[in-house]
């Protein structure tokens, strides 16, 4: 049986199809041993070996097994059982916002203040941008891997599948990260699509933060939504696919839950999703636990991003969220984050701060805070080193 110094010098080991551990691309990512992997066709998985393994004088089928064999590492995706809410009196109702209406001011105000999260509806985003780029996202997670791979591994926009950022994080998600920039590169037939959604939903985005400036009384009125319209403003766009799980529901049973995307709060000024009728979105409440948000793909989920809580100096909530997968329906779900530019500044607003009030944060530029923010793990709380120590 040849070792690890032969095992180099074979160009790939094929199982079949049906067999493929969707969880691979994540073994690779996350196992040092291995420092490359590609996939060229759909039956067949090229990997190089790290030169430390070659001391390990493993044989070719023990080798095998290292990397085809999944079962133990798909436990990584599943999370014990959650906080339950033990009262059912307190779980609060998500908030529904009509932008048509005078008085979503008013309601705007409270739903950022109480929850940082709330539901929109008529938004006036035209149904057939919707329905055009789900169209498309499901047409190109559909695509064999070794399509998709070429506008990957994300740097930091592009294709990425199981792993999150460059901290360790990983969740049952493929995704695409995208400049929300109308010159920015996309994968064919996103471009159009992809400029008209954007477009459209940050229009809508910026009229939220208007309509949020009005009820606070703040001059002028887009001193928020102006960072979003600016041309430097730095807003990302995300599709993310989670697919079906075979292992989910001996999982499910245990009470555990497949993690899709691992609880975080969104670290720009707003962010604006929508999703497929899928389930899947959970936000945490204050007592710890985690409630489930129910899907509607008509609607819009808008959170409150970490800056405009800075902003804010605290009245505004960032709410921490996550996606557990569902094991037999896939979920596509997509994202805006509306940023600022890199060089902004980010502090609380002079204008809101009443008599002696303290500062909760020191300020800091956009470029400073996304660039602490990329290097800590999801679940980290990335505003504690910018908070300041108030005297009591």
């Amino acid at each position: 049986m040849p070792t690890f110094n032969t095992l180099e010098k074979l160009e790939s080991i094929k199982f079949e199809k049906e067999n493929q551990p969707v969880c691979l691309h994540c073994f690779i990512n996350i196992n040092p041993h291995f420092t490359s992997f590609s996939n060229s066709n759909s039956n067949f998985f090229n990997f190089q070996t790290h030169p430390k393994l070659q001391s390990l004088n493993l044989d070719q089928d023990q080798a095998f097994k290292m990397v085809v064999v999944s079962k133990p590492l798909i436990e990584q995706f599943f999370v014990k059982p959650s906080k339950p809410n033990t009262n059912p009196l307190i779980i609060p109702d998500i908030p529904l916002i009509d932008l048509s209406k005078p008085e979503s001011k008013h309601h705007l105000v409270k739903a950022c203040q109480d929850f940082g999260f709330f539901k929109v509806v008529n938004h006036k985003v035209p149904s057939k941008f919707i329905t055009k780029l789900e169209s498309e996202a499901v047409k190109f997670f559909s695509s064999p891997v070794s399509v998709k791979e070429q506008f990957g591994p994300p740097d930091p926009f592009g294709y990425g599948n199981k792993s999150i950022g460059r901290n360790g994080d990983i969740g049952w998600v493929e995704y695409l990260l995208l400049n929300a920039k109308p010159e920015s590169n996309y994968p064919q037939n996103f471009q159009g699509v992809v400029n008209d959604y954007v477009t459209s939903v940050k229009t809508m985005a910026c009229e939220i933060l208007e309509l949020l400036a009005d009820e606070m009384k703040l001059e002028p009125r887009n001193v928020f939504s102006k960072l979003l319209m600016d041309e430097q403003s730095d807003s990302v766009f995300r599709v993310n696919h989670y697919p079906p799980c075979p292992e989910f529901q001996e999982n499910e049973k245990n009470g555990r839950k497949l993690v899709g995307f691992g609880e975080h709060t969104d670290p720009q000024i707003i962010s604006v999703l929508r999703s497929n009728n899928t389930s899947g979105l959970e936000i945490s409440l204050r007592d710890g636990s985690w409630m489930s948000v129910p899907p509607d793909s008509e609607s819009f989920f808008i959170n409150v991003g970490d800056s405009l809580q800075v902003m804010t100096n605290g009245r505004f909530k960032s709410v921490k969220h996550r996606v557990v997968a569902n094991g037999t329906k896939s979920r596509v779900s997509m994202i805006y984050f509306g940023g600022p530019p890199l060089s902004e500044k980010i502090a609380p607003l002079p204008s809101l701060m009443q008599g002696e009030e303290d500062s909760l944060y020191k300020e800091f530029t956009w470029f400073e805070y996304k660039k602490s923010a990329f290097n800590t793990k999801l679940s980290d709380n990335r505003l504690g080193s910018f908070e300041k120590i108030i005297a009591s």
